[in-house]
Order: C-alpha cells, then structure tokens, then sequence
C-alpha cells in the first residue's frame, strides 16, 4: 500500500493542512460508516497502541474523538495518528490546532515549533532557522517516513509570501531532495496576492522561486486573490434567493456561523483554505478510495510535466464547495466539464482556454463511466490549444466515491502556458523593490544571505518565463511549422 507524508510547514500551511485533514476525516466518517481501519486510510494515517490511553478518532460519528484499529485483536483500540509533520516558527497557529478537535490525532514527535518567527524574512526562514533546525527536521521526517510501508510521496504545503512558509518551506524541499532522493516531491504554494499586506512578499515569493524551479517535482501553485474571487461567487450564489440554493449554518464556507456576513476588507482566510484543502481532498482521492480507473501519484508528474523545470500545475475544482455546505441544485455532468476549463473556476488569475496546454488531467470523482469521460474529452478538444507533439495530451482518473453530498465532481489539472503571468507579475513587484534596494538590509544582516541570492533568484524566474514564452510562440503556428522548431527547454 503506497502511502503519503504530508509536511505542513508556516501559519498558512498548517491552516490548510487542518483543512485538508478535517476533510479527509469526515468524508472518510461518511463513507466508513462503521468507523473501521480499512485500505482507504493507510495512504495517509498510521495506527499507535496506545489501549488504556483514552481516545483518539471516532470517524464512525462523523466527529474528531475516538478512532480504533489496525493489528490488533478485535475491540482493542488504537489510536490513529497522521502522516505529517507540522513546522511552524511561531507557535500560535500549531498550538491551536493542538487545542482543537484534531488535538488526539497528532503526536508530539510530529511537531517543531519556535516562538520568535521569521518576520516575514525569507532569509531567516531558509538561512538561519533551516541551519538551526535541519537535523531534527530531518530526524522527524525519517520516523513519519519509516511508519510508511510504500512511501510514495511528499506533500510539502506553505505560501509564498511569509517568512517561514517560504524560507523554511523550500528549505525543507531541499533536504527532502537530499535525504530521499527517489521520493516525489508535490507541493501546494500560496502565491500572495498584489495587494498582500506582507510588504516583504515578492522579495520572498521569488528568493522561493527558484528553489521550487530546482528542487520540487510537481508544484500547484494558488493564488489568494483567485481564492478570494470564489468565495465572493459562493456568497452570491447562496444569496441569490434562488431556489434551493441554501448553506449549512455550520458550514465550511460560511464566514460567521448562521450565514454568511462579510465584513467589510475581512478576507475570509478559513473558507479560502477550505478550497485549498478541497483541491487536495480530490488530488488524493484515488489513493484513499477504490475506482474503476484510479491514477497512482506518480503519474501524474509522469505524464503532464515533459520538462523538468516545467511542472507548474494549473488547478481547476468542479463543484467549488465540499460536504454539501452549499446546497445548490446538481449541474449536468456536461456542464461541469465545461466549468473546469472555465476562468471562474481556476485556482490562479488565468484562462486555460485562450494560452497552450502542455498536457491536461482530468480526476473524477463518483457515477461517472468512462464514456462520458470520453465523450466530453472529445468535445472540448477542439476548443483548447494542445502542442503539437503531445495532441492527445490527456491523463484521465475516475474514483468512485463522490464528495459527500455529491453525485460527482471533476480536478482538472493543467500543464498550461497560462501560468506564466503570474510569474510575470511576481517579476515585476519584485523588480520594483529591489530597483530601490528597499529593505534589502534586512535580509543581508543574515549569516549566508548575499546580494547575488537576489539576482540568481530573479534570473532563474526568468528563465521560466522565457521558457514559456517559447512555448507561446509556437501556438498559432501551422501544425507542421510547430513540429519542425527545435524549442529548448
């Protein structure tokens, strides 16, 4: 059974990470209603004896509070504990979890903490905390690993914008690169948003840049501002007055419990990491649950990233809201195919549609038959701009269990050239700071920072874009112009 490590790694990370796990859990309560340690979830939890030592997880409820399993004679409990390790620098967002209704299911060798934080500095995240911490990083890493009797892959998740998300984030990249060299590497980035109120963000976005370009197999980047644009959609929706369109009061994707009341310049952080949280729910749904054409994790860096350098992966969620928190009448199987390619309903500022596929997944979920999937392959093709020499470029997964309350939901994954304003945008907020020099003492006033660690950094991210650019040229160009330029890459 191939099994995953997720490491959470800064504030928005561990926010996200606590979404994804509450999620897991309660799907896994939904569909396991007896509360059994089966198949589905040994990809991501392990079992610890601890019989006589209280309670741990009761997914037969629904609920965070006593689950019990695994090799052991029958009513003998054992507590369940995640494959993660939580890292944050500051304590408050890892303690709150501690105190939460996921407190019984993290052990304390799960977690490295500090109280100082890395003030929003990508140097003291990667220089100075990476340095201090590496060897009980890693030391934490090697016993969550070897709790694994497969170990497929690493799920690191942080932002982009702070300190330790960053520093830290892509630092632990790194060792993980060094120290398990043969395990794939999926990271989840949040990308800060132009008005980000981090006045540090680009310095950081792009100094971490480079280290995804180098050291990560498969990154899928998301962008607050996208974020925050569904979730202002979601409150029209469900204020719309039209019928049957309705949320739960203890909904995920409400704001405030009893309805949604938005406050003004409030962003809703809890329902925008629920979407983060959902992505990953169904990235990881065919590892967790059986389907009549499930795809290992692996293959997904396998068949959508051709380059190596090129494994920025563009995320699209239909239904856009999980659990049925929303309730809204089912849209047609069709017509959801058609929202996953649409602009509204990706997780970064882009439209696939209009820039050039490199390769496209596609990881249904629930009563889908492979002609369907099929069927609306074929009838979206003509519409999307695939490279010439990867026409048939489609990567397709069908998972039997829906979304809880869902007859069916789609994840597209895009291997697109439209990233890459986003990379440009980064770019350019970068270049206006640093033309200035502004705050640059900061992060020099490090052990290890230099000058030339900025402009290594803001090179490397050109190179990406030129790269795409390169892509880019080719689009509307004849098949047969497209096939005889030697594009280096």
């Amino acid at each position: 059974m191939a099994q995953s490590v997720v490491v959470q790694v800064g504030q928005c990370g561990n926010q996200v990470g606590c979404c994804f796990w509450d999620l897991a859990l309660r799907e896994h309560a939904a569909v396991n209603k007896k509360g059994i340690y089966d198949d589905s979830l040994k990809n991501f939890f392990r079992n610890v004896d601890t019989r006589g030592a209280g309670d741990g997880v009761d997914i037969s409820k629904g609920k965070i509070c006593s689950l019990k399993a695994r090799s052991c004679k029958k009513n003998k409990p054992l507590k369940h504990y995640k494959n993660a390790v939580l890292i944050d620098m500051e304590e408050g967002v890892v303690n709150e979890i501690l105190q939460g209704p996921l407190k019984d299911i993290f052990d304390s060798k799960q977690l490295i903490t500090s109280v100082s934080g890395s003030g929003n500095n990508w140097a003291v995240g990667y220089k100075f905390f990476g340095s201090l911490y590496r060897d009980q990083i890693v030391e934490r890493l090697r016993q969550t690993a070897e709790h694994c009797d497969c170990l497929q892959c690493f799920f690191i998740i942080h932002s982009m914008g702070g300190g330790t998300g960053s520093g830290l984030g892509t630092f632990i990249l790194n060792v993980l690169e060094d120290e398990f060299p043969e395990v794939y590497r999926f990271v989840t980035s949040v990308f800060p948003s132009g008005e980000d109120d981090v006045i540090t963000s680009p310095y950081n976005s792009v100094l971490a840049m480079k280290e995804l370009n180098e050291h990560a197999d498969c990154v899928l980047p998301i962008e607050n501002e996208s974020l925050f644009d569904i979730v202002s959609k979601i409150n029209q929706m469900v204020t719309s007055g039209k019928p049957g369109t309705t949320v739960k009061p203890e909904s995920l994707v409400t704001l405030n419990k009893g309805g949604i009341k938005k406050k003004p310049q409030t962003k809703p952080f809890d329902t925008m990491n629920n979407i983060v949280g959902n992505l990953l729910l169904n990235l990881t749904s065919s590892a967790r649950f059986e389907g009549s054409l499930n795809m290992d994790l692996n293959e997904i860096t396998m068949n959508l990233v051709p380059f190596p350098q090129l494994h920025y992966l563009v995320s699209s969620l239909t239904p856009l809201y999980t659990l049925a928190d929303v309730n809204i009448p089912p849209r047609r199987l069709d017509q959801m195919f058609s929202d996953a390619f649409s602009k509204n309903h990706q997780l970064i500022q882009a439209d696939p549609k209009h820039s050039l596929y490199l390769a496209c997944a596609l990881l249904v979920r629930g009563n889908v038959q492979i002609s369907d999937l099929r069927r609306n392959i074929e009838r979206l093709k003509s519409s999307l701009h695939f490279v010439s020499w990867n026409q048939e470029g489609w990567k397709t997964s069908l998972c039997s269990v829906p979304p809880v309350g869902h007859s069916h939901s789609l994840l597209a994954l895009a291997n697109n050239t439209c990233v890459k304003p986003t990379f440009i945008e980064l770019k350019r907020r970068f270049t206006k700071l640093y033309k200035k020099k502004a705050h640059l003492h900061h992060y020099l006033q490090v052990d290890g920072m230099e000058e030339s660690c900025f402009t290594e950094a803001v090179s490397s991210l050109s190179s990406l874009i030129e790269r795409y650019d390169e892509l880019d040229a080719t689009k509307d160009l004849p098949i047969e112009d497209q096939l005889r330029l030697n594009i280096v890459v």
